[in-house]
């Protein structure tokens, strides 16, 4: 009996001892959310509004405009950007993000049959789990310690050298996966369409944009504005999908730690009931062979 009390004594402690880990992790991840989550929400609105502006001109001046990241060619080489987190214990938010990205690349089994499918990983994640499966794919990992810097320059040579490859033909098609933040409990993995500049899609905003097509008057010219408006668009397009993916990560960590200090607490107060019955069963043997011995002597 002494050694089942050791035992649920020792689990007692590990518990505890866990408890207090996650209580941290929880609180470093809230105030790194606080500071991620501003950043996404002052940053989403102004990228939304520019990337709709981009796609209204694309979309209105087809085929008038001359710019290497508007042109659709046929899709023979595609780079699937994954990303990720660089660390663990956040729930399934990196699995997400990675079924997601699966999902993506199955779609291009053609192009990697041929050869001409590249991953892009940024977040050491994405790399662990994908390298394996798919090792016949170029696995290119250069950006993967880009959370060490999430300022606009850094974040912008990225993007910078994805959009120069596909003005160049490295690529046909650029897609990335990540963590879209909704808010600290809803994290939603998805999958869009970076390069090259998508058409307005959807009928109704079809109709909106053919409503509101007007006659663009450019200042100092069209090539020099638009040669310097969409990569820039661009860059702060791709700078948010990192924002929105740094937001997320703090967001399921700090919901995931939350659960585990909650989870550990039931199971303490699990352990504490079995730990007083065994210590009562044991209190109770006691007693019993007291007055065991007892009766016998005096018998």
């Amino acid at each position: 009996m002494s050694g089942k009390l050791k035992e649920v004594r020792e689990r007692i402690k590990s518990v505890q001892s866990t408890q207090q880990i996650t209580k941290a992790m929880k609180m470093v991840s809230a105030s790194k959310l606080r500071r991620a989550q501003q950043a996404i929400v002052e940053m989403r609105p102004y990228a939304n509004r520019l990337d709709k502006i981009m796609k209204n001109i694309v979309s209105n001046m087809d085929g008038d405009i001359n710019s290497p990241y508007v042109a659709i060619r046929e899709v023979k080489k595609v780079a699937i950007v994954v990303i990720t987190s660089n660390r663990g214990l956040c729930g399934a938010f990196n699995t997400n993000i990675i079924k997601e990205a699966i999902l993506k690349t199955e779609e291009y089994s053609q192009q990697r049959e041929e050869g001409h499918l590249s991953l892009v990983f940024i977040g050491k994640k994405g790399y662990d789990a994908m390298k394996r499966k798919y090792s016949d794919c170029q696995l290119i990992t250069e950006y993967v310690d880009l959370f060490s810097d999430l300022s606009f320059e850094h974040v912008a040579e990225v993007s910078q050298i994805l959009m120069d490859k596909f003005a160049s033909g490295d690529f046909d098609k650029v897609e990335v996966c990540y963590g879209q933040f909704k808010n600290a409990a809803v994290q939603h993995p998805v999958a869009v369409q970076f390069l090259p500049v998508a058409r307005v899609n959807d009928e109704v905003e079809k109709k909106e944009t053919i409503r509101s097509r007007a006659d663009y008057i450019f200042e100092p010219d069209k090539e020099s504005l638009l040669g310097e408006l969409i990569p820039s668009i661009l860059q702060t397009t791709f700078h948010k999908f990192v924002l929105d993916n740094h937001a997320s990560e703090h967001g399921a960590r700090m919901t995931a730690m939350d659960n585990a200090t909650t989870n550990a607490e039931e199971l303490m107060k699990e352990l504490k009931i079995n730990y007083n019955k065994a210590r009562q069963e044991a209190i109770t043997k006691e007693l019993s062979e007291i007055v065991g011995g007892a009766a016998a002597l005096n018998g």
